[in-house]
């Protein structure tokens, strides 16, 4: 199957070519970049985890505390994850005393959500 349709321009022995339906991106240059490096962020198996513990947790928020107990993992490398992903606009920090709590950002949530199913 060819990878290109031919249409005819209305001009006398001119065709042009554009790309097979099947071809025609759904997302724009843009989205593609924004959602590539979100994959890049999250493609790591501990961000994953700890996505995935924001997004089922009663209150879709929860402290480096709660994530190094669920985890097994130490304070240090737990907050390490968390910074990516907060600098990569995944998720919010919010510091409540001497506590944060972190949060999938909302304009995120869609995306993360279609990629813990």
């Amino acid at each position: 199957m060819s990878e290109w349709v031919a249409r005819d321009s209305g001009q006398r022995g001119a065709v042009e070519q554009e790309p097979h339906p099947a071809l025609r991106s759904t997302l724009s240059r843009g989205q593609a970049e924004d959602t590539a490096a979100v994959l890049r962020v999250v493609s790591d198996p501990t961000r994953l985890q700890i996505l995935s513990l924001i997004h089922h947790s009663d209150e879709r928020r929860i402290r480096v505390v709660d994530l190094t107990r669920a985890l097994g993992l130490r304070q240090p490398t737990v907050s390490y994850h968390l910074k990516v992903m907060n600098e990569a606009g995944i998720v919010s920090r919010d510091p409540v005393g001497r506590e944060a709590w972190y949060a999938i950002v909302p304009q995120r949530l869609g995306m993360i959500a279609d990629l813990l199913r």
